[in-house]
C-alpha cells in the first residue's frame, strides 16, 4: 500500500490536471463568447480558476509534493480531446456545446471545492495548509460554481427555450 505523502501526491496531481483542463476549457470557452453576454463573466471565472490552479501549484510546493508533468500534460490533453464530442454539429460550433461545457466546468468547480475542503481537513496536521486560506478558497469555488450554474441555465434556455 503506498504511503499518505504518495497518496497527497497523487491527490494533489491528479486535481492539478483537472485543473489544468478546467482552465483551458474555461479560457477557450470566454474567448468564444467574448463580445456576447456571457463574455466578461466567463473570462472572469477563467481568471480566477486560473489563479486557483497556480495557488495549488503554491500548496503543493510548500507541502514539497512535486508536480507530475505527465499529469498536467494530460489534463490539458484531455480539454482538447473534449471538443471533439458529437454534438450535432460536425464543422462549426452547436449551441449544445455550452451547454456541455458550462456542465463540465461546473462539475470540475465542484471538484475543486470538494480538493480545498478535504485540504482543510488535513490543515492540522500539514504546517504547510492554512485551514482559514483553504476556507476562502472553498468559499470562492462555490460562488463559481453557483455563477456557472446559471450561466449553464442561460444556455439550457437558448437551445430549448
Amino acid at each position: 500500500m503506498p504511503s499518505p505523502r504518495t497518496l497527497l501526491s497523487i491527490y494533489l496531481n491528479d486535481h492539478l490536471a483537472g485543473a489544468t483542463a478546467g482552465a483551458e476549457l474555461l479560457r477557450r470557452t470566454a474567448k468564444t463568447h467574448r463580445g456576447r453576454a456571457a463574455g466578461s463573466e466567463l473570462a472572469g471565472l477563467a481568471r480566477e480558476v486560473a489563479e486557483d490552479r497556480e495557488t495549488l501549484i503554491g500548496i503543493m510546493a510548500r507541502l514539497g509534493v512535486p508536480v507530475r508533468q505527465s499529469r498536467v500534460r494530460a489534463g490539458w490533453l484531455a480539454e482538447k480531446a473534449g471538443r471533439l464530442k458529437l454534438n450535432g454539429s460536425l464543422t462549426s460550433r452547436s449551441p449544445l456545446s455550452d451547454v456541455l461545457e458550462l456542465e463540465a466546468m461546473r462539475l470540475g468547480v465542484q471538484a475543486k471545492t470538494s480538493c480545498w475542503r478535504t485540504l482543510a481537513g488535513l490543515a492540522d496536521s500539514e504546517p504547510g495548509l492554512d485551514a482559514d486560506a483553504l476556507a476562502t478558497l472553498r468559499d470562492r469555488a462555490d460562488a463559481q460554481a453557483k455563477r456557472l450554474e446559471a450561466l449553464s441555465g442561460n444556455a439550457v434556455s437558448r437551445v430549448w427555450g
